[in-house]
């Protein structure tokens, strides 16, 4: 197989081609990424360079996308602009990336006859109360209460309808929230990690009873290679560890795993329209599909993510300096 991975520099995108490189020694990947503030080529740095091409560019670039499909199997589509904060200050690049950029993509499929696997989140479909025992399933009416969600929701439209209209041989997958190695540190666990690494005390919005499902990236790493592999055109898969954590449980632990008191964080204001929980019914991926995942022990996983950034200055410090900077005048 011969594959774009699309925003493979970025978190998500570079574990996957790292994994996937990994488990399937006879494919060649081409990484198509426009190298934004998340995008980073030291992400995929030691890849064999037999298997393995970087690209920079833009997915709203028509031709470009159009050449690089026509000469690949398939499209992995992680490109997009992810986080809430930056959509609430600025929504426009999120309609870019996350609408224009899937439209040039499927046109490109759609027209080259290849096949599509598109990863979107659990955010499109809003979110539960905290006394709720529902999880979202791939039924769950869509719900978004950001730009963000609500870019990410209509890609998600966008892939139905060329499916359905133009038989484009696609999938969806909806994740919950990724952590790991690679991470950008304004993202919520490397924030706070980064932050008491440079001595100082993490910061939690509102109460923190905010709850996520969390889930290892090299999980849905595996779970997208399987979707690649097996899933059935035109279906969405939910894709969830069973990980549901609430923020105040994570800062806690995240400072019991580093050796300092778990009270020790500092509360901010709560962000506008933020999510009071999300939560994966994935059985729909593991029962059709046979995926599990491998990590299921959370505070195993995070003293990993922590250990990885204790290990990796020299990777986070740049753009740490930067995302502080931009917090402190917000």
């Amino acid at each position: 197989m011969n594959i774009v991975v699309t925003g493979g520099a970025g978190f998500i995108g570079s574990n996957f081609v790292h994994y996937t490189l990994k488990e399937r020694p006879n494919w060649h990947i081409t990484v198509l990424d426009a190298l934004t503030y998340a995008g980073n080529e030291e992400n995929l740095r030691g890849l064999d360079p037999s298997r393995f091409t970087f690209v920079k560019g833009d997915t709203t670039d028509a031709e470009l996308v159009d050449k690089l499909v026509s000469e690949n199997d398939a499209v992995v589509h992680y490109a997009a602009e992810s986080h809430n904060d930056n959509s609430l200050k600025n929504p426009r690049p999120f309609l870019d990336s996350n609408i224009i950029g899937t439209y040039t993509i499927l046109e490109a499929v759609r027209k080259h006859g290849k096949r599509l696997h598109h990863i979107s989140t659990d955010e499109v479909y809003g979110d539960l109360e905290l006394d709720d025992p529902r999880r979202f399933t791939e039924q769950t009416a869509y719900n978004p209460s950001s730009p963000y969600s609500a870019t990410k929701a209509a890609s998600d439209h966008l892939v139905r309808a060329w499916v359905r209209s133009f038989g484009v041989q696609a999938t969806i997958s909806n994740c919950s929230n990724n952590y790991g190695p690679y991470q950008h540190v304004e993202k919520f666990i490397p924030r706070q990690v980064t932050e008491i690494l440079e001595g100082r005390r993490p910061k939690l919005y509102g109460k923190g009873e905010n709850v996520r499902d969390w889930i290892h990236t090299e999980d849905h790493s595996s779970a997208v290679l399987t979707i690649l592999e097996k899933g059935v055109s035109g279906e969405t898969y939910l894709i969830g560890a069973d990980g549901e954590k609430d923020n105040k449980s994570v800062v806690e632990l995240i400072l019991k795993t580093m050796g300092k008191n778990p009270t020790d964080y500092e509360h901010v204001s709560d962000r506008p329209g933020h999510d009071m929980r999300y939560a994966i019914d994935s059985s729909k991926l593991r029962t059709e599909l046979g995926w599990k995942p491998t990590f299921t022990d959370f505070e195993m996983g995070l003293k990993d993510t922590i250990n990885w950034y204790a290990d990796n200055e020299a990777w986070w410090k740049p753009q740490k300096e930067e995302t502080e900077q931009k917090y402190s005048k917000a």
